[in-house]
């Protein structure tokens, strides 16, 4: 779920923190930046582990405060494929059930990942898997905040990066920037998957 991952910036050191050792102001900037940041095809950045360099500093004219070319590791969160993760339904809507791990809500289970046959109750607005025994067939409701139990099997990035002013396609742009950076897609049509009360249940 988690990884180390190794990075290159330039940091820029405003005058305002040349009274703390070089290191520490690093350290701050870097995390100002990139803590709880999604990164283009690297992830979700959590915390910074180390400083691995640090180049020479310069002052440039017309900049008071210094750049310092850094490297250094980041933990990510960037689950790999085929995973198996555990989180709480968030909301369900046609989409699919939404999921959340706490820190990391943008994960989708779409209907065709879904325990087979399920079906949208629109009055109550859940999944329900049609669960089918001997007796006949019982209905288990995937209610918000259920823990549930997934396997990854898709992410995307998009890139959220501003672009230039085009008039034109505003109404695009306004669309491109609801999209979140970084997303997961999970199924849990699998035994052993779904909410973890229905396997409590039948264990």
């Amino acid at each position: 779920m988690f990884t180390l991952v190794e990075m290159t910036d330039t940091v820029r050191i405003p005058p305002h923190l040349f009274h703390i050792k070089l290191n520490d102001a690093v350290i701050e900037e870097l995390n100002n930046k990139f803590a709880n940041k999604v990164v283009y095809n690297v992830g979700l950045c959590i915390a910074l582990f180390d400083i691995t360099k640090l180049e020479d500093s310069f002052i440039f004219p017309g900049d008071g405060a210094s750049h310092t070319r850094v490297h250094f590791r980041y933990v990510v969160f960037r689950p790999f494929m085929d995973e198996i993760l555990q989180g709480r339904i968030r909301s369900c809507s046609r989409e699919g059930v939404h999921v959340s791990l706490g820190f990391f809500d943008d994960i989708l289970i779409p209907p065709d990942a879904l325990q087979q046959p399920s079906k949208f109750d629109e009055s109550e607005q859940v999944w329900v898997w049609e669960y089918e025994t001997e007796e006949g067939t019982h209905d288990l409701f995937m209610d918000i905040n259920e823990e549930i139990r997934f396997r990854v099997v898709d992410e995307v990035f998009v890139d959220t990066t501003p672009t230039g002013p085009k008039v034109s396609e505003a109404a695009e742009s306004d669309k491109e920037a609801k999209k979140s950076p970084y997303s997961l897609v999970g199924t849990i049509s699998e035994p052993g998957l779904g909410l973890l009360s229905w396997w409590n249940s039948v264990g």
